[in-house]
């Protein structure tokens, strides 16, 4: 086992978060920290890509280990990962850029 799957399994035992919930705990926290260190709004797109990137470095190397164990691709599974990283900061991403939602208001109380 790598040194990656190694630390998913320690952050999973030290959060005690399903495997799922912890791909979308990270796809928030790669957008938001990627947003404050490049100094880009939520709403540009480069945040979003930094956690398209991490989402499918992150698959490509539990490919590259499963084949180190033997094992095959599991497709659906890996899709299933992308996926729940990718959902809610894509939505917030589109949120911010095409709706008020994340805008000052002036009619604010």
């Amino acid at each position: 086992m790598s040194g990656f799957q190694d630390a998913k399994l320690a952050m999973l035992a030290f959060t005690g978060l399903p495997k799922d919930a912890l791909h979308i705990y990270v796809g928030l926290s790669v957008l938001f920290a990627a947003s404050l260190l490049l100094k880009r709004r939520v709403g540009t797109a480069l945040p979003v890509a930094f956690v398209a990137v991490a989402a499918l470095t992150g698959e490509a190397w539990d490919i590259i280990d499963r084949w180190g164990l033997g094992k095959s691709a599991d497709p659906p599974a890996h899709w299933h990962d992308i996926w729940n990283t990718l959902f809610w900061p894509v939505a917030i991403t589109l949120l911010a850029r095409y709706s008020h939602l994340f805008r000052p208001s002036a009619n604010r109380r």
